[in-house]
Formats: structure tokens, sequence, C-alpha cells
């Protein structure tokens, strides 16, 4: 089992996200002594009778000060089994696009539910975001148990509406959890205030869960971001060298493996790979490194080196889902710009044909996608990129649009029938 997990965290405001966080870090003793005397001389400024462990996460002082978490916090904390890194996603509905952001590359998604509340818009939008995003594992936490007295039934009905918007959703595989994140009840260990409960605290969960496939798994994808041609080499090894850059997004490559450059769809061998000064005689995702070639052919920076057996095609009409992130309405016939892999090419957007509809799980028809929606589109780009569909390659599945005014993200996009797969059609 790969010790190292990526996490993300997301829910309704004050669900709890950052108190979990904390307590996670503070119980799994990832805190060091000068963080935790930082947390407590500003809980006692705020005239509380207790650290707030939410202050582990809310590093910054506008968060503090309005007691909101506004942005997508990175953490790092290991316990004796494994590594995480977690991205705490806000709450807000207009902050969406910091879920998208923190959900992408996790293995695992960890939804937040207020046992008084139970489901929420917002909940359905954070577990039809992890569907969409095919994020392998997801985790709703059902918390302030505390709350409701440890009242078994109360947390029965909200992990039943809950486990059903999954289904609808197309999530058959949904884990929840009772939880107290400011008592601590289930959170790294089990609690005897849940003795109806059965199943592993959320902590116990997360160390056993398996990250998504391994890069042997998948075929080799490798978007070239430099090519590397020392113009004077002081050392003769170097004179001719002549190198490709870049992260690999999936798969292994090993020297002497046959690939394909794309778009030229020239064919070579892998003579070597560098990094750091060193040479290696294999690599794997996501480590970035600097492949050598038998052929001087024509690569250059948006290209993709891939392996040479079940290579994408190259394609200029992408049919795709859009998390649409941009406060300014999308609508057929617009201009924008494209970034696949490390490529940005100009495109037109030929179609809005559909909305999620989250109250239904039913994709609704429509011509326009507004802030937060999530949509299908048709788009013409000018030209021909290697996109696959996202159910089966995350990284050449996955695009962004963005403003070809001022650069700014307007969307993040899954190629192919994302959407339809999700909905409940």
């Amino acid at each position: 089992m790969s010790t190292l997990l990526r996490l993300a965290t997301a829910g309704s405001v004050d669900d709890g996200k950052s108190t979990l966080v904390g307590r996670l870090l503070f119980d799994s003793k990832s805190v060091l002594a000068d963080q935790f005397d930082a947390v407590e001389r500003v809980s006692r400024d705020r005239g509380l009778a207790a650290a707030d462990l939410a202050l582990l996460t809310d590093g910054l002082r506008s968060e503090r000060e309005q007691g909101i978490t506004i942005d997508v916090a990175y953490r790092y904390f290991a316990t004796a089994r494994r590594t995480f890194i977690l991205a705490d996603c806000p709450g807000h509905v207009q902050y969406t696009r910091n879920t998208v952001t923190g959900a992408s590359t996790a293995d695992v998604v960890v939804v937040l539910v207020d046992v008084r509340g139970g489901l929420q818009e917002q909940t359905r939008r954070h577990l039809a975001v992890a569907s969409l995003l095919r994020v392998p594992h997801v985790v709703v936490v059902v918390n302030k148990i505390d709350l409701v007295d440890y009242d078994e039934a109360v947390y029965d009905s909200v992990a039943a509406d809950v486990i059903a918007a999954a289904r609808d959703l197309g999530m058959p595989d949904v884990t929840t959890i009772p939880v107290s994140a400011l008592a601590g009840d289930n959170v790294v260990t089990r609690s005897e205030r849940t003795p109806w409960y059965g199943g592993p605290s959320v902590l116990e969960h997360l160390e056993e869960l398996s990250p998504k496939g391994e890069p042997d798994s998948e075929p080799l994808r490798f978007p070239v971001q430099l090519v590397i041609r020392p113009q004077s080499a002081a050392e003769e090894r170097f004179r001719d060298y002549r190198g490709y850059a870049g992260q690999i997004a999936s798969g292994v490559v090993h020297v002497g493996d046959e690939i394909v450059a794309l778009a030229s769809g020239r064919t070579t061998r892998v003579v070597g790979i560098d990094q750091a000064g060193q040479e290696l005689d294999e690599a794997f995702a996501p480590q970035s490194v600097t492949l050598r070639l038998a052929d001087d052919i024509d690569i250059s920076r948006g290209d993709l080196i891939a392996s040479a057996d079940g290579a994408p095609e190259l394609t200029q009409d992408i049919e795709g889902t859009l998390a649409w992130l941009s406060d300014a309405p999308l609508r057929s016939g617009s201009k924008v710009l494209v970034k696949h892999g490390t490529r940005t090419v100009q495109a037109l957007v030929k179609a809005v044909t559909g909305r999620l509809d989250l109250d239904s799980a039913s994709v609704l028809p429509t011509d326009t996608l507004d802030l937060n929606d999530i949509g299908h589109v048709t788009l013409r780009l000018a030209s021909a990129v290697p996109a696959e569909p996202y159910v089966d390659a995350r990284s050449t599945g996955a695009f962004l649009i963005v403003d070809p005014h001022d650069g700014n993200t307007l969307a993040a996009g899954m190629v192919g029938d994302a959407l339809l797969a999700t909905a409940n059609v």
C-alpha cells in the first residue's frame, strides 16, 4: 500500500471542516508546540475557554477575523502508517471553484455534514464535484453528533439521506462516520459515546484506503514543458544534448521504451532519463524529469510524449463537462482559450446543452452556465489536442477554460459525458 494519501475536505458553512482538520493534526501529534501556543493565545483573545483547533488550518489573518475559511489551505501531516497531503476547501457556495481545485488531485474527499441540518444543497454540490472528478473514495463525516446527545436514530436518518443522494449521482460506495470534531469523538480514536457505531474512526479509515491507480497500471502521458538544448556546454557530453523536460502525468517510462510524439505522430525510443543531474533507468508519475530520445524529431512545448502502444488520438472537437467558475455566464458562441496539458489553444463554444440540477440529480436543458453551474458543452478547437475521456485518463481528460482577455480561469473541464454518467437520467 502506498504511504501517501491526498485528501480534500469540503462541506457547508459552519459544518466544522477546519475544526475536524485541526483535531486530526492535534490528536495525531502533528502540531508543533509554538503553533499550538499561538492558537491558545488567539483563542483566549476571543474569550474562548479552550483552544479553537480550527485556527490550526485558518492561517490567514482575514480568515481568523471573519471566522471562516476562504481559500484552499494545504497541510501536511503524518502518522506511523502513512503521510497525508490535505486540502481544506471553503464551504461558501461562491467558493465551489476551490473545491474543484482541492478535489482534482485527491485520492479521497471528506465531506462534512452538520447532523442537525442534514443534507444541504452545498453537500449535493460537493458530492457532484467528487463524482465528476472521479475521486476514488468519498467519506461523509456526520459532524456535531454531541449536539444531538449521540442519538443513533438522528445519525441514521442523515446518513441514509446522504447515501441516497450519492447513489443518485452515481456514487454507490460512500462511507459515513458519526463524529464530534470539537470533542474528538471518532476522529482519531473510536468513541465510547457511540457504542452503536461499529466502524473505524476517520483517521483509521483514511489509513486503510488505497490511493488511485498505481503508475504502472496507466499508460505513459508526458506533457512537454520545456525543450532543453544548451547553447554552450563546458563538458563534451553536453555538447549535443537535447532533452524534453516536464512532469509525468501518468504511467511509467523506462530507458528503451518506444514512444510517440504528438502532435507530429513520430515514433522513437527513450535513450536517457535525467533528474537533478542523475541518470535514471525509469521514472513514474508524478516525477519531473528530462527525457532524451534516439531521434532528433520536432517536439516543442505543448506536445505530448506518450506510450507508442495505446497513444491518444488527436481531436479538434471536444464534448465535455464544465464546472463553471466565473461570475460572467457562459453562452454558445463564446470565444475562449482551452489549456490542455502544457498546451493552450483558441476555441469556440459551439453549444451549451445541459446543466446538472442538484435536487433531482438530472440534466436540464439550458443555453447558458452561471457561476458554480455544472454543465455539458461542445467545443471546437483551433488546433487538435490529444484529449481522452476523463473516465479513462484523468491527466489527458482534464482541461481548463481560460479568458482570452485577462488570462483568468473560467472553468474546469472533463472530456466526455461525465455529466450524463453522473446524473440519474
